[in-house]
């Protein structure tokens, strides 16, 4: 009898013990803070970011929602009166720049701010969004393809208008995609409105697709879908470094680009943890990681020398006047589509 009492108390203990264990899992995870963060950046980092940022801040977690900029950018802008993001991360700056003029982004000043690239950042104080890093066009021309076929290498964005390549080119749907629309803005800012739309109706003869993806373009001239795709430099070397037969080329004329960027969402329900996102965006450990992909960061001297980026890549950005572009959007955007959208790739 007292054997079996014995094996009823040590049932019960472990039975409390496990109770106990579960409630205070339980409680431990309720205490988290859950950020949910829309963002474009590349699916290779959002692992990385999101690690980095929960091992130093263990009461917080972060809920990725990512799509392409043009995307994200009109979800934001759908919810505007209820806003859903307490922060969006690596989305571009034109957009950002779009949402602040929109009253939608609540000012905030990261700590370490004052030690990255001003030019990179917002220029207001505080600023309404915080750089991380820079992108810029660059087209990828498959060799092997383009030898078959024998197309000669456009050197410049006007050789991409000749008659030779009709049917052989895809690019970015400057709706979809922040890639596209930096092309299109660049254009637009470099050759004036009525020059830079008669190039589209050229370059338009020779697009076989617009894809809703940055990206998209540099693998489908990697796979040889088609041999030359407008994309971004740092798909590019990526591609390149899978071993893809493709060259990374920079139009002499200039690269259109932007920033990735971060914000905090006005009316966020979570804002003191959404600022230590920010702050931790902003820190050397968010710089680092950015730097094992692109050629420019926001934290000075954190860069590499990424193999096939020329050591001038940072002066062949074009100006670049991100409220105008983010001004200008609509209007951009109804005009584009009006005349081009009829070669969108399929959603």
């Amino acid at each position: 009898m007292k054997m079996a009492f014995d094996q009823f108390l040590k049932k019960s203990s472990l039975a409390l013990l496990a109770a106990g264990l579960l409630a205070s899992s339980v409680a431990t995870a309720q205490a988290k803070t859950s950020l949910l963060v829309y963002t474009a950046i590349e699916t290779d980092a959002m692992k990385l970011y999101k690690d980095g940022f929960e091992k130093a801040n263990p009461g917080i977690e972060i809920r990725w929602v990512r799509d392409s900029t043009g995307v994200v950018t009109a979800k934001l802008l759908a919810e505007k009166a209820n806003p859903q993001a307490d922060v969006v991360v690596g989305v571009a700056a034109s957009s950002l720049a779009l949402l602040s003029q929109e009253g939608m982004l609540q000012a905030y000043e990261p700590k370490g701010f004052k030690l990255l690239t001003a030019a990179y950042s917002d220029a207001a104080r505080p600023p309404a969004w915080v750089g991380m890093n820079v992108w810029g066009a660059a087209i990828c021309f498959n060799t092997v393809e383009a030898k078959k076929l024998n197309l000669p290498k456009p050197e410049s964005w006007k050789d991409l208008a000749k008659p030779i390549y009709k049917g052989k080119i895809s690019m970015p749907h400057p709706a979809s995609s922040g890639t596209g629309y930096l092309d299109v803005t660049a254009w637009l800012q470099t050759m004036g409105d009525a020059e830079a739309w008669k190039y589209m109706d050229a370059l338009h003869e020779n697009i076989a697709q617009y894809t809703h993806s940055g990206s998209k373009p540099c693998k489908q001239a990697g796979s040889g879908e088609f041999p030359i795709g407008i994309s971004f430099e740092f798909r590019a070397h990526q591609v390149q470094r899978s071993g893809a037969p493709i060259d990374m080329i920079f139009p002499k004329e200039g690269l259109g680009w932007d920033i990735e960027a971060s914000a905090l969402m006005k009316g966020s329900k979570n804002a003191d943890a959404a600022k230590k996102l920010l702050d931790w965006m902003a820190s050397k450990e968010a710089n680092q990681i950015g730097s094992n992909w692109w050629a420019i960061v926001a934290y000075p001297g954190l860069a590499k020398k990424v193999e096939g980026i020329p050591d001038t890549y940072e002066k062949m950005l074009v100006q670049n006047d991100f409220n105008w572009a983010a001004k200008n959007r609509e209007r951009i955007l109804n005009e584009w589509s009006k005349r081009y959208n009829g070669k969108a790739e399929a959603k």
